[in-house]
């Protein structure tokens, strides 16, 4: 499938917050948690609508976390929300004892995640999230990309019995997911068929990747743009058979390198089908600067994925990682 991108951009925390009071109308053991962050998890009119089922717990977010697993073993089901960085840096240890491990359903949503926070310089870039939470055994990682695939990933984490995570970008983004697209673990939609590279992205990268694939088309270059919500756990068949017959592969995150989704594609391409790979991420500590300045900074771009499509296409001509 293709999608055609909608020209305008979208704010996904204000669908994300229209979604979540939509679930709690359905279903009254619906409640949010947030840490002095009301405004900027876009949860005003949810408080205004349910004064009752909002727990503001100020600035403390190990706090947080842990009333999130107290009330979901109370049988309600908590949406736990928080800048990416503070939820996921502060409270890990929470998260893996007192939510993952003990197997409760929260809702943990990281607002604001990668470098959108961009000139707050490394303590606000979220970029670590996804390689701390893929380690998490038991903790689902959804990484949705536009407005269609946010309200179905807070309607699936709602659905799920277990605990998850979802990234929440505060980045303004195009609508490029078809109404009609799945969202399961087993089946990452594939968003534009090609035969020579497959770029997997996620979340903002996504829209960047399809203007890629276009500017690759003109270069004779035929790309094949598979997107990954359900980043943990990786649903390893279904991955490998949405690229499978392509020469090379290019994954874009914005996130770490060390641990993210290019890591675990690559590991399991390694194992079970070497092929060539480019991996485009964050590298060290991200400096400081705007959204734009970071994304140019760490090719995070259409220009920065056409080029990596070129470079492992070239090792694919040189027989890089063929077995």
């Amino acid at each position: 499938m293709t999608p055609a991108p909608d020209a305008a951009t979208h704010d996904c925390r204000q669908v994300f917050a229209e979604e979540l009071a939509a679930l709690a109308r359905e279903d009254r053991r619906v409640v949010a948690v947030c840490n002095d962050s009301v405004g900027s998890s876009n949860l005003v009119a949810f408080r205004g609508e349910f004064p009752d089922r909002l727990i503001d717990v100020g600035i403390a977010e190990q706090n947080m976390v842990g009333v999130g697993a107290g009330l979901a073993n109370g049988g309600l089901v908590p949406f736990v929300s928080a800048a990416g960085p503070f939820l996921t840096g502060r409270a890990l240890e929470q998260i893996k004892a007192d939510v993952a491990y003990s197997g409760r359903k929260v809702v943990l949503c990281g607002q604001s995640p990668g470098l959108a926070y961009g000139e707050l310089g490394p303590t606000h870039h979220s970029v670590e999230d996804l390689s701390w939470l893929r380690a998490v055994d038991g903790l689902t990682v959804l990484v949705p990309t536009d407005r269609a695939q946010t309200r179905a990933a807070v309607r699936w984490a709602h659905a799920h019995d277990g605990p998850s995570y979802l990234r929440i970008p505060r980045f303004r983004v195009p609508d490029v997911i078809p109404a009609d697209a799945p969202f399961a673990p087993d089946r990452p939609p594939v968003l534009r068929d090609g035969t020579d590279v497959a770029v997997i992205a996620v979340g903002t990268a996504v829209s960047r990747a399809l203007a890629a694939a276009d500017a690759l088309a003109a270069d004779g270059v035929s790309v094949r743009v598979v997107n990954t919500p359900f980043v943990a756990p990786l649903d390893a068949d279904a991955l490998l058979a949405a690229v499978a017959g392509v020469r090379a592969l290019v994954t874009v995150e914005e996130a770490t390198l060390s641990g993210g989704l290019g890591a675990a594609v690559a590991a399991l391409v390694a194992e079970r089908r070497p092929t060539p790979m480019r991996l485009l991420g964050v590298t060290g500590f991200a400096p400081t600067g705007d959204a734009a300045f970071l994304l140019e900074h760490f090719g995070l771009t259409a220009e920065g994925i056409r080029r990596a499509a070129h470079e492992a296409l070239a090792m694919a001509g040189a027989g890089v990682g063929r077995p």
